[in-house]
């Protein structure tokens, strides 16, 4: 459902529809493990120009702007659309991708999960990679190969040396990650104090949200995000 402009939506275009959403991009994750794109593929984000006939189900699928990546049963990540802020600068110098590429990873591991601005392995660990607040201090703004965020950032102690990042999600500008102890740590620019810490500077290493509960799933707008809560009482 919603803007339909680029065909996004999988169905013919109409002129003059009324829209209640916008995007540019749907790629869909089936049951069986093939992916499907349609929408605007100015960047190559749809992925069209596979033609790869290796069977590689592909359980998760992630998108965000005009870059795409997807994470194979495998524990690989593949990766197309833009590339002009280093996302796969790994593999490629080239900026406009339109066909997925296998990134080479070195010393990740299994990927379980992707989201467009970083990347959780099998372990729980999170490892970033582009342009912009990447959660490493103020000195580290673009990479082209995936920079390990340390586990103590999101808790883990000699206390709770077990703490793992159990899901990853990302904004335009901003990133947000979830516990397996249902605690939420956000960084990024922090447009209109939209990672919810109380204040509206800009957040360079993960920061825990205090939330009365235990959060089970967030997601990120351009400039807001919504968290999904249980309570704990």
């Amino acid at each position: 459902m919603g803007n339909n402009a680029y065909g996004q939506c999988g169905r013919k275009i109409v002129e003059d529809e009324v829209y209640r959403f916008s995007h540019s991009i749907c790629p869909a994750p089936l049951v069986l493990g093939s992916v499907y794109a349609c929408g605007w593929g100015a960047d190559g984000q749809t992925g069209l120009g596979y033609h790869n006939k290796a069977s590689c189900p592909v359980p998760q699928v992630a998108t965000y702007g005009d870059c795409s990546l997807a994470v194979s049963t495998d524990g690989h990540v593949f990766g197309w659309g833009n590339s002009e802020y280093l996302q796969l600068a790994s593999v490629t110098e080239a900026t406009q991708i339109s066909s997925p590429r296998l990134l080479a990873l070195r010393g990740v591991g299994r990927v379980r999960q992707a989201a467009c601005g970083g990347t959780q392995v099998a372990e729980g660990e999170v490892f970033v990679w582009g342009f912009g607040i990447l959660g490493k201090g103020p000195k580290l703004s673009e990479s082209a190969i995936p920079e390990r965020l340390p586990a103590t950032l999101f808790g883990r102690s000699e206390f709770n040396p077990t703490v793992k990042v159990s899901s990853i999600h990302c904004g335009l500008n901003h990133f947000a990650a979830i516990t397996d102890r249902g605690e939420l740590f956000v960084w990024g620019k922090n447009v209109r104090g939209c990672l919810g810490i109380g204040k509206h500077d800009d957040q360079y290493f993960p920061w825990r949200v205090t939330v009365p509960g235990h959060v089970t799933d967030v997601a990120c707008g351009v400039d807001h995000m919504v968290a999904l809560v249980r309570s704990i009482i």
